[in-house]
């Protein structure tokens, strides 16, 4: 392999791949960054066997071939080149990757190419279509709810459904859930699968300069494509719960507040509220107003009077701080939210005011 190219592309792929090295590794290997000459395109590769981030670019080709190397390495030391100059790559005494440069001259140990795992891609399948906008929105405003490192693996994945135009984004870990829904440009048949929410925030941060994302769904993989970059994931093997059954059919008191009133006064009280599970106490009052407090803990308490719009009854309910942070910040686009609820034994929904395209539960704690 003898291969030149501009240091700031050789760069910016490596950074891009490297998302999907993992820190833990049992094989050697699976640090590395598979890189591949072949045709006028020079290839990029990496995987935790979980998941796979490949992409490729147009180099001047002197001579095809391949190599593994270590991940890290390559990255920094390509950080520290020219961002104006060419680098020549080229394999060296086997399996060493020589690097020249006009200021520099290094050579990385690598592995065979022959022991890296093969990068497989979705090549069948439901495509789905997004916008950059639209899929930031919806990685932002459900991925949260989901549990990463969750006992039940379930639990660690991002629902999708798809039927006509309508796709649905669900994450949960059974003490809150989100849901988006999203309007495609294109009808899809029937369609649905769990995603690993790392495989969704890994695809969000490669979406930064583009905006459009194919999603494209298989039998027992995922692909995220975009641009000219590919992470291809694993499903969740599963049912996803029937979280439909639990999202409330009626409410009593619906509370339409400010979005940054609100988050002050959680963000006060949980001050004191760390002192106590984050048990925090929401009481809707017929004055038109709300108060936000905590018990009294052993460092004090606090209690906030917020100005409200209120249609319904008196009501009352207690609910995590930490989660109602979660939501309040995934909203961060709205000047004021609405809240829902039936009573103290029933979740608490919070919506978007202009937009019905989002629902958030959080599971109620005992008042």
């Amino acid at each position: 392999m003898k291969v030149v190219i501009p240091q700031s592309e050789l760069l910016e792929s490596l950074k891009t791949v490297s998302r999907a090295v993992s820190g833990q590794n049992t094989l050697p290997v699976l640090g590395n960054i598979l890189i591949k000459a072949e045709g006028k395109k020079l290839h990029f590769a990496a995987t935790n066997l979980e998941i796979s981030i490949s992409n490729a670019i147009e180099a001047e080709i002197k001579n095809e071939g391949s190599i593994t190397v270590p991940a890290k390495i390559l990255t920094s030391y390509t950080s520290l080149l020219g961002k104006s100059e060419d680098i020549e790559l080229k394999i060296a005494d086997g399996t060493a990757l020589e690097l020249n440069s006009k200021s520099s001259k290094t050579k990385i140990k690598g592995i065979s190419a022959d022991e890296f795992p093969q990068v497989s891609r979705v090549e069948g399948g439901t495509r789905l279509e997004l916008s950059g906008d639209q899929f930031r929105e919806a990685v932002h405003q459900v991925a949260f709810a989901a549990q990463e490192n969750a006992s039940r693996p379930i639990l660690a994945g991002v629902f999708l459904s798809a039927k006509g135009k309508e796709l649905k984004i669900v994450a949960t870990d059974s003490y809150r859930l989100s849901e988006k829904k999203i309007t495609l440009e294109k009808e899809v048949g029937d369609v649905s699968c769990v995603v690993p929410v790392r495989a969704f925030l890994e695809a969000d941060r490669l979406m930064s300069g583009y905006d459009k994302i194919v999603i494209t769904v298989a039998e027992n993989q995922v692909m995220f494509s975009v641009g000219g970059t590919e992470l291809v994931s694993r499903l969740i093997e599963g049912q996803f719960p029937p979280y439909e059954q639990i999202l409330p059919k009626s409410h009593q008191t619906t509370i339409e507040v400010s979005r940054e009133d609100l988050a002050l006064a959680v963000r006060r009280v949980s001050i004191f509220a760390k002192e106590n599970n984050q048990h925090m106490k929401l009481e809707f009052l017929n004055d038109g107003t709300m108060s936000v407090s905590t018990d009294a803990t052993q460092i004090g308490e606090e209690k906030t009077t917020i100005d409200v719009k209120i249609d319904g009854a008196t009501n009352v309910i207690a609910l995590n701080a930490d989660y109602v942070l979660d939501v309040l910040g995934a909203l961060t686009g709205d000047d004021k939210i609405q809240i829902e609820v039936e009573g103290k034994m029933n979740p608490a929904v919070f919506k978007r005011i202009k937009h019905q395209d989002f629902v958030h539960l959080i599971m109620p704690l005992k008042v």
